[in-house]
């Protein structure tokens, strides 16, 4: 499998590719690592999946994600929707269309947002579950900012 993230600014898209890190991957021993392998073995693959999640770090965006999932919604839906400023809600959607969670499809003047991967639901489900079943200990973590 090859992990493959697009991160645009502006209409400047850079792609990072990462080879195969689900299998057992040789080194340069020949020692052979498990097949449970979560993370790409180099550093700036691990650094991508970090970002990946942090994308995810905010409580607006993950809102934003939940809505977008009953179908295309335009920014002033989400504004009316959420109760949030259109400057947060457009800034929110940029970093989640950047990070390749949602699309944007213009229809006229009208831009619409919608969810790029059926999976982020259940990564947000069990991200969800995950955190329920460990809240006391989520909630008393100093090291991470809310």
């Amino acid at each position: 499998m090859t992990l493959v993230a697009s991160h645009g600014v502006g209409s400047r898209l850079a792609a990072y590719k990462f080879c195969s890190f689900n299998r057992a991957v040789s080194t340069k021993m020949g020692a052979r690592e498990p097949d449970h392998a979560l993370l790409p073995r180099d550093l700036d693959g691990q650094r991508l999946v970090a970002k990946f999640f942090r994308a995810l770090g905010d409580p607006s965006r993950l809102r934003i994600l939940e809505l977008l999932l009953s179908g295309e919604k335009s920014v002033g839906e989400c504004v009316d929707t959420l109760q949030l400023t259109q400057s947060r809600v457009s800034s929110h959607l940029a970093c989640l269309s950047d990070c390749g969670y949602v699309t944007l499809r213009r229809d006229g003047r009208k831009s619409l947002y919608s969810v790029a991967d059926s999976r982020v639901v259940d990564l947000v489900r069990l991200a969800t579950v995950l955190a329920n079943e460990n809240a006391e200990a989520v909630a008393a973590c100093s090291r991470i900012d809310e």
